[in-house]
């Protein structure tokens, strides 16, 4: 697996897909958003991890605290999506947004779209962990951001791949192309890394699309 280390190369790369993006259809205003967290349950939602992990409703946020664990959606699975979400994270803290990951996750399973502005771990917001790394800070500590990501499996001059757009508040950064297809249909999870960190986390919706 090759991590992808320079953004100016990847900005070009992206730049070099937009005519045969632009082809495709935009979304009609019929298309419907799942409000995954609403701000006042967390039905849809378990814990897997270890006993000191806290995933706490308060004020309409979903908090994450203590121990590492993750916060699993039980909807699913989905396949090609676009998912956003609502995201803080304290000065120090350390978190991921995950999608296509299993029912009973660990922390290498599924794609990672990393939260942390600050933490010892020099991979930012924005980054997908362990294929395309982002290492300028693009978000302040403690200040809210929303996450934008598009799922499609497609193909690509005659080859398979998973086309993965990540986008922090409104600016999209990059398209990755995954010819290896690492991850299944999944799951969406939270990550809670670490005792030191705090995620919070609000207006959480997936819009499916078609295959």
């Amino acid at each position: 697996m090759t991590v992808t280390r320079h953004l100016p190369a990847l900005f070009l790369f992206a730049a070099s897909l937009t005519p045969a993006l632009a082809a495709e259809p935009a979304s009609s205003a019929q298309d419907k958003w799942t409000v995954l967290f609403d701000g006042s349950s967390m039905d849809d939602w378990e814990m897997v991890g270890r006993e000191g992990s806290h995933w706490n409703l308060k004020d309409g946020l979903i908090i994450g605290t203590g121990k590492p664990s993750m916060l699993v959606c039980t909807k699913g699975p989905y396949k090609n999506f676009r998912y956003r979400a609502e995201v803080k994270i304290n000065e120090g803290g350390n978190s991921g947004l995950y999608f296509r990951t299993t029912r009973k996750p660990g922390f290498l399973d599924g794609y990672e779209a990393q939260i942390d502005s600050t933490h010892t771990d020099p991979i930012r917001t924005g980054s997908l962990y362990g294929f395309c790394h982002v290492y300028k800070q693009l978000v302040k500590p403690d200040t809210w951001f929303t996450y934008e990501i598009e799922v499609r499996d497609d193909v690509w001059r005659g080859r398979e791949l998973t086309r993965i757009k990540i986008t922090v508040d409104g600016n999209e950064l990059y398209e990755h192309m995954d010819f290896a297809k690492t991850y299944a249909p999944g799951y969406f999870a939270f990550q809670q890394h670490d005792p030191k960190s705090i995620v919070s986390i609000r207006k959480v919706e997936v819009l499916p699309l078609a295959d």
